[in-house]
């Protein structure tokens, strides 16, 4: 068994159902066993850390062919860039001056109950000074830093699965010109 024969779309879509699972551990840890309460930005980001595990997953199960292997990827790639602009806004909330943060705003849950969908997360977007508070570090970035990381290497997964040509079982390449 050779190296190439190990990097399978379902290998590959596995592995980053795998990451998103230990992500969501380590929110997880980080909430319950350290005592961080997620703000706003966030649970969006846990939100699209479990879309892209369920798509991860489906696309494993499911092994399409090259088109349904694309649609996958597509869909992880949307909610990668998604979450990785969340991600983004939370990083610059967190670099803001202090005159700078946005005040605390209501809890989550308030928000949801009173105004309509489009306009909570509005209002969850422009983030809070929750959002802006640096809590923990590991190796200079904070957790939305390396979340942003995390869906930029979601977003490499997603194009690698999107663009690659994969081996057909048996090592045999398929061309799209038939004569």
């Amino acid at each position: 068994m050779n190296a190439s024969s190990l990097l399978t779309p379902r290998t590959l879509t596995l592995l980053g159902f795998a990451a998103c699972t230990g992500l969501m551990a380590a929110a997880l840890v980080l909430q319950y066993v350290v005592g961080l309460e997620p703000c706003p930005l966030c649970i969006l980001q846990r939100v699209a850390v479990m879309l892209l595990g369920a798509v991860f997953l489906l696309a494993a199960l499911h092994n399409p062919g090259a088109v349904g292997r694309r649609i996958y990827a597509a869909v992880a790639l949307v909610i990668s860039v998604v979450g990785a602009a969340v991600a983004g806004r939370h990083v610059w909330l967190q670099h803001l001056p202090p005159e700078e943060v946005p005040p605390c705003g209501p809890a989550m849950d308030y928000i949801l109950d009173t105004f309509p969908l489009s306009r909570a997360l509005g209002i969850i977007l422009r983030g809070s000074g929750d959002c802006a508070a640096l809590d923990w570090t590991w190796l200079g970035l904070s957790i939305p830093g390396w979340t942003l990381v995390a869906f930029v290497g979601f977003g490499a997964l997603a194009l690698l699965l999107l663009a690659y040509r994969f081996p057909a079982p048996g090592g045999l390449r398929f061309s799209a010109r038939m004569r």
